[in-house]
């Protein structure tokens, strides 16, 4: 009787761990996207970086430091718009197919917002307002970095990832500003590709497609794009292919529609960080 009972019991005991063991795991088992990446291209202004105050206030400075009357910053602010959307419009990516050197490409811009602002000066003065102008956007000094940026971008090459940098910029970003502002290429990115230099600008999709072939000519799933732009970064992204995701830095009022457009929208990279590692992040 009792060794009836162990055989009964030991036969019950090795089917159940049996069937166990031979049970195919669930279907509705998850895991991190994170191993599937090979590249995560960033955008910059706005995702790395941000401007310190408002432009008008840096025009408004170099026409006093010109001996000048401070010009009006709302109207200052809006001649700059239009100007820049006249010269990205008559001469894309810096001038890059008509060949016109960085530096004519800023003048003119800087001097017709000047002038859609109401203000006008003679070839001296504009020069030394325009020469303060320039220098100052080429450094450092009008930019601040996120916190969490350099963390982020060495975390993920710590992963064994490549990083690019993507961005609707000229060259001094590449050469000056980014590294003036510790985020350097060899320790934060592996890569840029920037607009100024390509002759190919964000939204079209080529310049995303560049980025792939810099990292080694990965297949655009093996890649994510993280931008603050549902136009310029996410939708010409997953376009080709590419996971994406977006930040949401400054509560842009559009981000709820983003979200509910299926968007994947996250407030910082730290917060990007944690749903890269999670299952949450899986597509």
């Amino acid at each position: 009787m009792i060794m009836l009972f162990f055989k009964i019991n030991f036969e019950v005991q090795y089917f159940a761990v049996n069937n166990i063991a031979t049970k195919a795991p669930p279907i509705c088992a998850t895991m991190s996207i994170l191993p599937k990446l090979r590249c995560v291209t960033v955008d910059v202004t706005g995702t790395l970086m941000a401007y310190k105050g408002e432009l008008g206030d840096y025009y408004c400075m170099a026409a006093k430091a010109a001996g000048r009357p401070c010009p009006d910053y709302k109207r200052m602010h809006e001649g700059f718009k239009l100007a820049y959307k006249d010269m990205a419009k008559n001469y894309p990516c810096f001038g890059f197919a008509a060949k016109m050197p960085n530096i004519v490409w800023w003048k003119t811009c800087v001097r017709d917002s000047y002038v859609r602002a109401g203000y006008e000066y003679d070839e001296e003065t504009f020069e030394k307002i325009f020469r303060r102008i320039y220098a100052s956007f080429g450094s450092s000094a009008p930019y601040t970095v996120f916190p969490d940026s350099k963390p982020f971008l060495r975390w993920l090459r710590g992963k064994g990832l490549k990083v690019g940098i993507v961005s609707n910029a000229e060259y001094r970003y590449r050469d000056v500003i980014l590294p003036a502002l510790g985020l350097n290429e060899g320790s934060e990115w592996d890569f840029g590709v920037f607009s100024g230099l390509e002759g190919i600008e964000k939204p079209d999709p080529k310049i995303y497609k560049i980025a792939l072939e810099r990292a080694g000519n990965i297949a655009p799933e093996e890649a994510l794009h993280i931008g603050d732009s549902i136009r310029k970064d996410y939708e010409p992204a997953k376009s080709i292919g590419m996971h994406a995701l977006l930040l949401d830095r400054f509560k842009t009022p559009e981000a709820e529609e983003w979200r509910k457009s299926g968007g994947v929208v996250l407030p910082d990279l730290i917060a990007a960080q944690e749903w890269l590692s999670s299952e949450k992040s899986t597509y």
